[in-house]
């Protein structure tokens, strides 16, 4: 006896669902055949059916020859029996379960007679709008919003109560979007990720730590970061494995914006211990968080490691880091980087060369480290490198290597850059202070040669040299010449003239050179007649030239001291005592 049986299952339920599933080309292809399907059953309405003993794969199937009536829609308002043989198989019919999916190249659901679709196999990978219902049931939106109001509420001893309460399910997904939520206090999530690491169902993440890092930085609050710090260090040997280079970049990186140079350097030192290996950004932002703090002497180390492993980073980066050590008078460490990078061929700015090399003429031993540097500029370079040319002159004359200076600065004149009175005037003074003053005129001939005229600075620099020699015939000259190509020249130009005539006895031309001065435009200032008036005094006894030169001074409404006019008078009462001695011896 034949028992009708009606094997349709389906839930309305789980409908909605896989339409939103299916993608519009599926839908097209297996929803046309329907109207066939369902014109032929209002024609032969009449059930199929079997033995209850006998398996359902046994039963006789209507759509296994070849028919008019393609496939139907996997679902629809009326669901109704599908071929199971096709080109595109959909899905299966279960005896005892109603659909299931069906092994195929385009699978989609499988239908549970009680429950509805359940899932869909294979196609969230082809088809990114697949969302499974597992992945829905973890990010619970609504308890995303329960646990953000409570982390943004601040409630102090009762957010670990309230997520007790909540009996969340806290799967990477959920953590990572309550962590990227913005305006939620850095605190708040330090303190959920610490609750959340004492669950025993909760396992976190590299994403998860990397988003919660960021997260806490962008708050940029020393107090929290500290938190979260202590946290990461106390992880157990499961957890800091999951620590990439990456993140503790980025902890050095937070650690360097709230000025903690050793709370960087001590992240630094936590990468062997995490698993981790240093990278470029690794040393380049230790070493500037040091340097901020200006901790140089706990930078260089970081910086030897560096150049050891040639880890270098970009250029801009290197030169920043050449400036810091330049800044921490450590031009020499400085200068080791630039050789690196040199080597490695990076290419520094020439700021940052210009910099270097002003910073070695500082200190006599790393003068000639800079010399060396000069080689680097080429072409347009060169003729705009006047400044870092300018330091090594001056450096080689204050080490008083005359050889070199001359090498120099005739490296300067034939190849650029040109030397200018800055440069002349380096030389000039080197020369005379080593009595040189047939070289130094030889410099002047150059200098007037090349459009070039001698300043004033130059001109007592010359005077100074020849007065230093005792040439006080030719340092005369050099004054008349500097008088004809100055209209005024300045107060140590004839200072020196007056103190070397001063050193000769020759006081009559010291006072005169006074006169000249004065008529020259130039006044002597308190300290060039305080000097004179001492000179007179003590060598020439001249108290009479002396106290007119006193009397000058209160004209001018210069101070005077009252040891010089204690001078005066001494000199002046010793002079009459000898006189009035004299007349006695006389008269006896």
């Amino acid at each position: 006896m034949w028992k009708a049986n009606l094997f349709i299952r389906y839930s309305r339920q789980a409908v909605p669902l896989i339409r939103n599933q299916v993608n519009s080309k599926t839908q097209t292809l297996i929803s046309s055949p329907f109207t066939y399907l369902s014109s032929f059953l209002s024609q032969n309405p009449r059930f199929f059916s079997i033995d209850s003993n006998q398996n359902f794969q046994n039963a006789p199937n209507i759509f296994q020859e070849e028919s008019d009536y393609p496939s139907v829609n996997l679902f629809d308002e009326n669901p109704s029996f599908i071929s199971q043989e096709s080109e595109t198989p959909l899905a299966n019919f279960d005896g005892n379960h109603g659909f299931s999916s069906q092994e195929s190249e385009t699978p989609f659901a499988s239908f549970d007679g009680n429950n509805g679709f359940i899932s869909q196999l294979g196609v969230e990978d082809e088809n990114p709008s697949f969302v499974s219902q597992e992945k829905v049931r973890e990010i619970d939106l609504e308890k995303v919003e329960s646990v953000l109001s409570i982390l943004q509420s601040n409630v102090d001893g009762s957010m670990e109560n309230s997520l007790d309460g909540m009996r969340l399910y806290l799967s990477e997904e959920f953590m990572v979007r309550v962590i990227e939520t913005p305006l939620v206090p850095g605190d708040s999530l330090v303190k959920i990720f610490k609750w959340a690491l004492k669950k025993p169902d909760f396992s976190t993440t590299t994403r998860i730590l990397d988003c919660l890092v960021k997260a806490v930085g962008s708050g940029n609050r020393k107090r929290e970061v500290y938190a979260l710090w202590d946290l990461v260090k106390e992880f157990n040997d499961e957890k800091k494995c999951l620590l990439t280079t990456e993140i503790l970049n980025e902890f050095i990186s937070l650690f360097w914006k709230l000025g903690k140079g050793k709370a960087g350097l001590e992240v630094f030192d936590k990468f062997e211990e995490f698993a981790c290996e240093w990278n470029a950004d690794s040393y380049y932002l230790t070493i500037e968080a040091l340097c901020r703090r200006k901790i140089f002497d706990w930078a260089w180390p970081v910086c030897e490691k560096m150049l050891n492993a040639g880890a270098l980073p970009d250029s801009e980066k290197i030169s920043n880091i050449i400036s810091c050590f330049c800044k921490g008078n450590k031009a020499k460490d400085a200068h080791l980087v630039y050789l690196m990078a040199k080597e490695k061929k990076i290419h520094l700015s020439k700021s940052c060369l210009n910099f270097l090399i002003t910073s070695l003429c500082r200190e006599d031993d790393t003068v000639k480290l800079a010399l060396d540097l000069l080689g680097d500029f080429s072409g347009k370079d060169r003729n705009y490198a006047i400044k870092p040319f300018s330091c090594v002159v001056r450096g080689l004359c204050r080490i008083k290597d005359t050889e070199e200076v001359k090498k120099l600065l005739s490296m300067m004149i034939f190849e650029g850059p040109p030397p200018g009175n800055a440069v002349f005037n380096f030389v000039i003074n080197a020369f005379s202070k080593a009595g040189e003053m047939d070289v130094v005129m030889g410099f002047v001939k150059i200098m007037e040669s090349r459009g070039l005229r001698p300043d004033v600075y130059t001109y007592t620099v010359i005077i100074s040299g020849f007065v230093k020699g005792g040439e006080m015939e030719e340092a005369r000259k050099v004054l008349s010449e500097a008088q004809k190509k100055h209209s005024k020249l300045c107060p140590a130009t004839f200072h020196t003239l007056i103190q070397g005539y001063c050193k000769l006895g020759e006081f009559d031309k010291a006072v005169e050179l006074l006169n000249v001065m004065k008529e020259s435009g130039v006044e002597p200032n308190f300290d060039e007649y305080d000097k004179m008036i001492q000179s007179l005094c003590l060598k020439a006894v001249d108290w009479r030239t002396a106290e007119k030169l006193l009397e000058e001074m209160k004209e001018k409404g210069l101070p005077i001291k009252g040891s010089t006019k204690g001078l005066v008078r001494a000199v002046k009462e010793l002079e009459e005592k000898e006189l009035g001695e004299e007349v006695v011896s006389m008269e006896a």
